[in-house]
Parts: C-alpha cells; sequence; structure tokens
C-alpha cells in the first residue's frame, strides 16, 4: 500500500489534532485522528474535521498524487490513539458550561459537532463510500461519529456504548438516528438507556459493526474489502443513494435532537455532574494530562 503525505495542494496545510494520508492504490483517504492528551471531542477536533470536510467537498474528490489526478473512491475514519477510537465529548468542558447555564455555548458546541457529521452521513455530496476503521473503545461521540459512515469496520478488542445515561444524559448527535435506521428503533433504545458498554462482537451480531477483524488486523480488513468492493462499487453507490432516499437521516432531525440534549443536558443537577466530575477523572488519570477547559464564546 502507497500512502502519499498531503495528498492535493487544497489540503495542503497543518491540522492541531488530524493526520491525512491517502493510498493511491486503493483509491482511499485516510483521515487519522491524532490527540496529544484525552482522545475526545474538542472544539479542536470539530474545526478540524470541519476544514478537511470543505477541502474534499471543494477538490470535488480529486488528489494530485506527483502529476497523476486520483479520484477519491474510499474516505476512511481512524485514530492513531492506541486502544481508543474516541471517548466522546469533552466533558470538562460539557461539565463548565452546563453549572454556568451556557446555553448558547452548549448549543454551538452541539451545531458543530452536527455540522461535521453530516457531510460525512451524505459522503461529502460525492460518489465515494465512507467507512469508519474502530482499532479501539468508542464512546458516545465518538461512537456516534464512528456510525456516520457507510461501513463500520471494528477490531475485536474494541468495547462501544453510550454511557451518557449514568449521569442522566443521552447521546445526542445521531445515536438514535442512525442505530434506528441500521438495526431497530428498539435497539437503539436499549443501547442508550442502558449505559451497557459492548463488545465489538456484541454489536457485529446485533447488525451496527459490518465487520469483525481480529485485533491488529483491521487496516488490513479495510484493504480487503475495498478490494471485494472494487467489483461491485457502483452497485454499492447506488444502494446507497436508495437507502438515504427511502428512510433519510436530515441535517434538520440531527439539529431538532441536539437541540433536545442541550436543554436536557442544562437540566442536570449536581449529582448528576459529580457522576461526570468523576468520568473526568477517570480519563484525566488514564491519559495523564488534564482536559483543558476550552471556552467557547457565546453565540452572536
Amino acid at each position: 500500500m502507497r500512502l502519499v503525505q498531503n495528498p492535493y495542494d487544497l489540503m495542503n496545510f497543518e491540522y492541531s489534532q488530524l493526520r491525512t494520508r491517502f493510498d493511491a492504490e486503493n483509491g482511499a483517504l485516510w483521515t487519522l485522528v491524532s490527540q496529544d492528551s484525552i482522545p475526545c471531542v474538542t472544539p479542536e477536533l470539530l474545526n478540524d474535521l470541519d476544514a478537511h470536510h470543505k477541502v474534499i467537498e471543494k477538490s470535488r474528490g480529486n488528489v494530485l498524487v506527483g502529476e497523476q489526478m486520483h479520484q477519491i473512491r474510499y474516505s476512511v475514519l481512524a485514530s492513531i490513539t492506541p486502544g481508543v477510537f474516541n471517548l466522546g465529548g469533552q466533558l470538562a468542558l460539557f461539565r463548565q458550561l452546563i453549572r454556568n447555564q451556557n446555553r448558547d455555548a452548549l448549543l454551538k458546541y452541539a451545531t458543530a459537532c452536527i455540522d461535521v457529521i453530516f457531510p460525512r452521513m451524505r459522503h461529502f455530496d460525492l460518489p465515494l463510500a465512507t467507512i469508519t476503521l474502530l482499532q479501539g473503545d468508542a464512546l458516545g461521540g465518538g461512537l456516534e461519529a464512528a456510525l456516520a459512515s457507510d461501513i463500520v469496520i471494528a477490531e475485536r478488542n474494541c468495547q462501544m456504548g453510550f454511557p451518557e445515561i449514568l449521569f442522566n444524559l443521552f447521546p445526542g448527535m445521531g445515536a438514535y438516528s442512525f442505530i434506528a435506521r441500521k438495526v431497530s428503533p428498539r435497539f437503539a433504545e436499549k443501547m442508550i438507556l442502558g449505559g451497557k458498554i459492548y463488545s465489538a462482537e456484541e454489536l457485529y451480531d446485533e447488525g451496527l459493526v459490518d465487520i469483525l477483524a481480529e485485533e491488529g488486523k483491521g487496516v488490513e480488513a479495510v484493504n480487503e474489502y475495498i478490494r471485494k468492493q472494487e467489483r461491485r462499487s457502483n452497485g454499492f453507490l447506488a444502494v446507497q443513494k436508495a437507502k438515504h432516499r427511502f428512510n433519510p437521516v436530515t441535517q434538520q432531525e440531527l439539529m431538532d435532537i441536539t437541540t433536545v440534549w442541550v436543554d436536557a443536558a442544562l437540566k442536570l443537577n449536581e449529582k448528576d455532574l459529580k457522576v461526570m466530575d468523576r468520568f473526568v477523572r477517570s480519563q484525566e488519570k488514564l491519559f495523564l494530562q488534564p482536559q483543558e477547559q476550552t471556552i467557547i464564546p457565546n453565540a452572536a
């Protein structure tokens, strides 16, 4: 597999929490989340992803490698953090905004999440397929981001779930919409309200994970999937269009639900926030560096 860094001039700028690679042989653009501190959905990561998605759209999926132009046929989202894909929302920020009852800033964060998830879900309006590779745990908003792709490939060692109910909240950035359509509304409620952390194998059996890979074999599984898919890529993309036409997840639906999430978050009491505090301390202990309590200015 030949990887070319910064494959197109339009994408040739630095991200703070992302790395990009292009596999010219498979036509696969790899978007790799790279965070030095707690691997969660920070405003900085959201800004990076938003900028990255916009240049993909602006390039119309064209990538220059040497003097040859290539078409992006697959967009692969993964993480380089060992054992973790993403742990979800930035809880240290949440508790600050909730304690301050800062609805505007909380809604701005939630809207930024939807603005990142929705373009991926609609393939950036390009004839490409989207893949998420999970080589580690995906929780809360991290799992929601993973589920925005057409195909989810997970290594057996991964654990996934929505722990938000433990501090009296719910995942509000697409979880119900994605799981209800891919599996069933009943299973969506079971996952969200149960707070259980599932193994990759359990979610493969339920149909939420599409391909189960052995530990350390995730990249190989992605490449093998692409090789098999090439023979039927036209049909696959047509089916995805039909699926989204039959039962579309609209941006308005996602925004309506995330607004419910914002209002629910602002109703959390001190007891709920103390549970959230324990999650923050656990993450800080695991990843050594405390989360920065990034301040998002009030929306205009």
